[in-house]
């Protein structure tokens, strides 16, 4: 039965069947979908009740439309995303607190609180958690990888500049399995692993045009071509290549050289890899497939089959974005 459903989604896909844009992220018990116009947050209570928070989007291209032009758009959407993602998160963990006789508010804590407003203080506490988020991420996939290739020079002082790149490259592509693998291991980060595979379903059942039952949901493919996850990997690709053509035009042996340069190119990088994303996203030819394969293929550790209560919270989140003009979510 299932081999028949993705027979179908195949056979919908290479017909130039219908993509949309509405796109989510797996929470802490939960779901976060975004739609053209709203951002929808379904989280299952602990007692089992859904706790629904559906809200208008703010897009900044409409404010500045410049935001929306080809290499700049990728960039913004891609830090959007992210302060998106981290609030939708924080919110879901409000419903799961860790110890319910947590300690009293430091006095720096309060003083914050009085200085700035909880208003203030929580939005400053998710741009840093942002910030950090993404500084971690640069130091494991980017920075680390360049250390250690330095490593290896001074092990092999003759190795090449295309053998430093590919040293580098490698362990990129390394580290970040790696890190996926050893999270899909973990208890509950394997949970909400399985909401992520909620989320895709739920998007291919809309895709396929089908109705959002959780019947129809449930024999959907949980490997979905337009995935973070993907995106990531993609970013992964796109430095090693990038790096490797301004590194042998302009050889540098100096390895914090060599990190700075990295960190000069990752606006161009995801810039690059979002302007690819976009396209092979739309497009179903034999390139674009070979493109989406390896993306594809990570996401078996990063999403697991969900029980029909997550696909229910798929469902309620999918169905608050949708848009009111049929159509609009096009990709």
């Amino acid at each position: 039965m299932k081999i028949l459903h993705r027979l179908r989604q195949l056979l919908l896909l290479a017909a130039g069947g219908f993509k949309t844009v509405i796109g989510g992220q797996a929470l802490i018990e939960g779901i976060m979908m975004l739609g053209p116009d709203k951002r929808s947050i379904v989280v299952r209570k602990p007692d089992g009740e859904l706790e629904v928070k559906t809200e208008p989007r703010k897009l900044l291209k409409d404010k500045y439309p410049f935001v929306a032009l080809p290499l700049i758009r990728g960039v913004v959407n891609f830090c959007s995303s992210m302060y998106n993602g981290m609030t939708a998160l924080m919110y879901s963990a409000e419903f799961f607190p860790e110890d319910e006789g947590a300690e009293e508010p430091s006095k720096f804590e309060r003083w914050l609180d009085e200085k700035l407003g909880s208003e203030k203080l929580s939005g400053v506490i998710i741009t840093l958690s942002m910030v950090a988020g993404m500084a971690f991420s640069v130091a494991l996939f980017i920075l680390l990888p360049t250390a250690l290739g330095g490593v290896v020079a001074r092990l092999f002082p003759g190795i090449p500049v295309w053998g430093r790149n590919l040293t580098e490259g490698v362990l990129k592509v390394a580290i970040f399995l790696g890190y996926l693998m050893a999270c899909s291991h973990m208890k509950d980060i394997h949970r909400t692993f399985q909401y992520h595979g909620a989320e895709h379903k739920t998007i291919f059942c809309y895709e396929a045009g089908l109705p959002l039952t959780v019947e129809n949901v449930r024999a959907q493919s949980k490997h979905h071509p337009r995935c973070g996850t993907s995106f990531l990997f993609v970013v992964i690709v796109v430095s090693i290549l990038l790096s490797s053509v301004v590194f042998s035009f302009f050889p540098m042996e100096n390895t914090f050289a060599r990190m700075g340069a990295h960190l000069l190119m990752l606006p161009l990088i995801v810039a690059i890899t979002y302007e690819i994303n976009r396209y092979v996203g739309g497009h179903e030819t034999g390139l674009c497939r070979a493109i989406r394969a390896p993306g594809m293929a990570i996401q078996r550790w990063t999403t697991f089959e969900p029980d029909d209560s997550m696909i229910e919270v798929g469902i309620r989140a999918f169905t608050e974005v949708l848009p009111e003009v049929e159509g609009t979510d096009k990709w």
